[in-house]
């Protein structure tokens, strides 16, 4: 009888088993419980209002190496957590995108296929075969984009770069920005040389990117169907062009602004003024943005080094050459930029009024001062500029990413214009605030080459990346704009390395002092040694003999003393280990069969006493 309600146990267990298995995969399938600090295998709600946004199917084509990455034990783990993420998008789609998981091994169709998409073979150390690791997008319009190599060290940027990638797929047309500018972006005669200049490399680029449309600052209106608006140091706006981009941010529309209280760069604009050339700002003061107009920055650790005439190479603090530690490392913008060059720049803030807020991008170093323009214009050479090195030295910010709640610029449309569509505030400014335009001029970031009688520029800055990854981020749109930094699914040993940090501050000091009593040590010994050294006639008597005995007694016990304090500093991070290792091994296990003891006990008491009473 026992047997056989075993044996039906053991059968309704296997029932019961292969029943959880098909409600786990039919209806717990898409169930999710993303337990990651960043949250790194969820998408954020921007990405699903770009999912969401989807017309036509998507087909995704994920290219990884596995046979040719065996060993690579951190490229094929980032690899899986690649194809998890893609994975999390097709789910969100519910049809509208579909994933093909591709193995591109060496002389196949399929790795025809990945060169035929433009993805990078890479060759990689310890990997015998060229390593493909990358996404082709296509879309029923045979629209293309592509990842060509998948960058672990990108990886807190994975998700935002597939949803830009899925966000160009449905939005096939390039995006408008406006330019309002009198700037010579687009070239032409030069009216002081009557030479032909070529366009503006920021230009260049901007035009390979987007559909970009110049505005002249006397312009009364924006073109049709603007994405971003771009103010590159407008001098002096209309009231109806002012009006038209007050109301484009107040509609959730999305502006960058290059607003300098001293563009240098324009020769013929200085010929023989004293005045300062500053943009027109009234449009940021309004909305509760500061650009300081009146000062600019000079920095006494990042100036750039200048030749002054026939002069000696000097460092110009008003110059400035950022650096990696002077960028938000966080944002998308700036995140993977080496340097950016400026020129007697401008300080970003908010007016003690806003209600706005200010995400740093650029900042100064903690050597910065402010100058007065005036000053800094009469100024000749960067000595006399040095002198203004002086007062309290601070952090300024020379560029930020603006948003939040404000009023707008006018309280009622200009005369002329359609007061139907007016709109006096807004919940979501986005504005992209840079307080200097000389960083456009191709002076300060590329280098002219002649090449077979054309011109070749070479960049030895990222000014134009800045400008072409901000105007990028915001022509993506507000859900675009909305993802940022994930953090890195890879998490440090937080507790070992605070038990790494106290055990070094504790064990430093007890270590430096040992090493000077060893030293102080080792130098009488050497001493005594060498006076019983110099000659056959010198006889220590036993109490010298004892002293140095002792000497070499004691270089012996400060030598064990220090190797007793190295012990001691991985000691605790030992001990850490040890528990961790009891707990995973042993006490995990114990704690499992004590509970199933108790449910055992449990289930066998009652059906048990009942039958023996009968």
């Amino acid at each position: 009888m026992r047997r056989i309600t075993a044996l039906y146990t053991l059968l309704l267990m296997a029932l019961l088993f292969v029943a959880l298995v098909i409600i786990n995969n039919q209806l717990l399938d898409s169930v999710r419980l993303d337990l990651t600090e960043s949250k790194v295998y969820t998408l954020s709600e921007g990405s699903h209002q770009v999912i969401d946004n989807i017309d036509e199917p998507v087909i995704l084509h994920f290219f990884f190496s596995e046979d040719a990455t065996k060993g690579m034990t951190q490229l094929r783990n980032y690899a899986s957590r690649v194809e998890s993420l893609l994975r999390e998008y097709e789910k969100a789609a519910e049809g509208k995108i579909r994933l093909n998981i591709i193995d591109p091994e060496p002389f196949s169709e399929e790795e025809d296929a990945a060169t035929q998409f433009g993805l990078t073979g890479a060759t990689l150390s310890g990997a015998k075969d060229t390593v493909y690791f990358g996404l082709a997008a296509t879309n029923m319009l045979d629209d293309q984009h592509t990842v060509h190599f998948f960058d672990p060290q990108k990886e807190p940027f994975l998700e935002y770069e597939l949803t830009k990638l899925l966000h160009q797929l449905s939005d096939a047309q390039k995006p408008v920005v406006a330019l309002v500018t009198d700037l010579p972006v687009a070239g032409g005669q030069n009216p002081m040389s009557a030479r032909y200049e070529r366009s503006m490399v920021f230009y260049e680029q901007l035009t390979q990117l987007f559909d970009v449309r110049r505005v002249p600052a006397s312009a009364d209106s924006l073109p049709d169907n603007t994405d971003v608006v771009m103010l590159a140091h407008p001098k002096q706006m209309s009231e109806t062009l002012k009006y038209a981009v007050d109301q484009f941010a107040m509609n959730r529309g999305r502006v960058i602004a290059f607003a300098d209280p001293h563009y240098e760069s324009d020769m013929l604009a200085m010929m023989g003024s004293s005045e300062p050339n500053s943009s027109d700002t009234s449009l940021l003061q309004a909305w509760g943005i500061d650009v300081a107009s009146d000062k600019v920055l000079l920095d006494g650790v990042l100036g750039l080094e200048i030749r002054p005439g026939q002069g000696q190479v000097v460092s110009h603090p008003g110059f400035v050459g950022l650096g990696r530690e002077q960028m938000n490392a966080e944002d998308v913008i700036t995140a993977n930029l080496e340097s950016v060059n400026m020129a007697s720049a401008g300080t970003l803030s908010l007016l003690p009024s806003s209600t706005l807020d200010i995400t740093p991008l650029l900042q100064s170093s903690a050597q910065g001062y402010l100058y007065e323009t005036s000053e800094y214009i009469a100024q000749a050479g960067s000595g006399a500029l040095k002198r203004g090195l002086t007062g309290s030295p601070q952090t300024y910010t020379l560029a930020g990413h603006v948003t939040g709640t404000t009023i707008s610029a006018f309280s009622q449309p200009p005369p002329g214009t359609s007061a139907s569509d007016f709109k006096a505030t807004t919940d979501h400014l986005n504005v992209l605030v840079v307080a200097d335009a000389d960083m456009l001029a191709d002076r300060f970031w590329v280098q002219q080459s002649p090449f077979f009688g054309d011109v070749v520029y070479t960049p030895f800055a990222n000014n134009g990346d800045f400008i072409s990854n901000a105007t990028e981020n915001l022509a993506g749109g507000n859900a675009l704009i909305s993802i940022r930094s994930r953090g890195q699914s890879s998490r440090p040993f937080v507790r070992v390395e605070a038990l790494q940090d106290d055990a070094q501050t504790r064990f430093t000091e007890h270590e430096q002092k040992l090493q000077d009593e060893l030293a102080r040590t080792e130098a009488k010994l050497a001493q005594l040694n060498s006076q019983q050294g110099q000659g056959a006639a010198v006889v220590l008597t036993d109490e010298q003999q004892r002293t140095i005995d002792q000497f070499i007694e004691k270089r012996v016990t400060v030598r064990k003393q220090l190797r007793e304090v190295r012990y001691e500093l991985d000691r605790d991070i030992d001990r850490l280990g040890n528990w961790v290792k009891f707990i995973n091994i042993a006490l995990a296990p114990l704690v499992l069969i004590f509970l199933l003891f108790l449910l055992a006990r449990a289930l066998r008491l009652r059906p048990g006493k009942a039958y023996t009473k009968g």
